[in-house]
């Protein structure tokens, strides 16, 4: 089979299934509209929680920072990259979480795929809960050591992984609050099991931290937890990008000495770093912010009871509609788009077979009229 042929198969297998992604140009998409061609929709598929990416004082702060420092960082942050405006984020995050360190990388991803491949070793195994994002199974499943994924949210299965021998280290891989299906772990449980096995807890909480919690510090202190690696990511209720690793200070050492995506990429501009401190300031001081959010999310559960589509418990940001089949789900989507609603379809491989859905997602941007519009749209569209 030529490189062609398997290319083109490849790309007609996933039209044929209805799964075929397609990138479409807008503007604004960050904000309560976006902007297509010539027509502006309410916008429904964002994860900018707390719509800080359009706040007066995160814009300025990126602003001045640019001033200060240029647009770019100039190199990594072994280098020349790491400036006194990512010492001190990284002391505020620290303190934050209550964390010894806080390490920045350029994204979520990176900084997933970076932790696992620093750490694990061949004797070692990954625990992962099965519905962990895409970055984390795909850092374990590349690492040398074994990958083991018990059920979503059961710590019983994952107790039974843990009873299994093994020659070195487990590492347990959850995430705080489950992107697709907005349902939050049962951390201090997993954290329960895992210390009573002599094992680690990685949480990635990018969906939890800014917007659960005191002062928003997100699903780990909202549980009493403090796993030995927690991952935020500013590319959700701080508005920006970017993400951060909290651990203590010999994990903090030895991921500067051996996480080659920390090593080898380029820095995040500092004027990036500037907006992020304005965004934890917000975050931190703001509750009202996330009570607007609080306020849309048990609007919108109210509303969609009646809806002949499957809903989940979820009582995050993340309300997903789910329709079953990829067809179906795509033209739903559409027919909300006629509407003036921008509200994505996610298929599988996303996730499971049988359960494409609408990923609708709420934000304190929205006002009450434009959830009350979403609902009478989704019960119009469903007869």
């Amino acid at each position: 089979m030529s490189w062609q042929t398997r290319i083109d198969a490849a790309i007609s297998a996933r039209k044929q299934a209805a799964a075929f992604r397609v990138r479409q140009p807008n503007r604004g998409g960050s904000a309560r509209f976006l902007t297509q061609g010539d027509r502006r929709y309410l916008n429904f598929s964002g994860n900018d929680y707390l719509g800080l990416s359009q706040d007066a004082e995160v814009i300025a702060a990126w602003q001045q920072g640019a001033q200060t420092y240029g647009t770019g960082s100039g190199g990594s942050g072994h280098v020349t990259g790491y400036s006194d405006a990512h010492a001190e984020f990284e002391g505020q995050l620290a303190a934050w979480q209550g964390y010894p360190r806080a390490l920045l990388f350029i994204s979520g991803f990176a900084a997933n795929q970076a932790i696992l491949a620093a750490l694990m070793q061949r004797q070692d195994r990954v625990l992962a809960d099965k519905l962990s994002h895409a970055s984390l199974l795909e850092a374990a499943a590349h690492a040398p050591s074994q990958l083991r994924r018990f059920h979503h949210n059961q710590p019983d299965s994952l107790q039974s992984l843990l009873e299994k021998p093994v020659a070195g280290e487990t590492l347990v891989v959850t995430e705080g609050v489950f992107s697709m299906d907005g349902d939050a772990a049962p951390l201090a449980g997993l954290h329960r099991l895992s210390q009573a096995h002599g094992s680690w807890l990685m949480v990635d909480d990018a969906h939890g931290v800014g917007v659960i919690g005191e002062q928003g510090r997100g699903s780990c202190w909202q549980q009493g937890v403090r796993p030995e690696l927690l991952v935020v990511t500013f590319g959700k209720a701080f508005g920006c990008s970017g993400a951060a690793v909290l651990c203590d200070d010999a994990t903090a050492d030895y991921l500067l000495q051996f996480a080659r995506h920390l090593i080898y990429s380029t820095a995040m501009p500092a004027a990036q770093v500037c907006a992020l401190q304005a965004s934890l300031a917000r975050i931190q001081q703001d509750d009202g912010l996330r009570d607007k959010l609080a306020a849309n999310i048990a609007r919108f559960r109210a509303g969609a009871a009646g809806l002949p589509y499957g809903l989940t418990g979820s009582q995050t940001a993340i309300q997903p509609v789910i329709v079953g089949e990829n067809q179906p789900a795509l033209d739903l989507a559409e027919r909300l788009r006629e509407c003036g609603l921008w509200v994505s379809a996610i298929r599988p491989p996303t996730v499971p077979p049988g359960s494409a859905r609408l990923r609708i997602t709420l934000t304190a941007a929205h006002r009450p009229e434009d959830i009350d519009f979403l609902l009478e749209s989704l019960h119009g569209c469903s007869h």
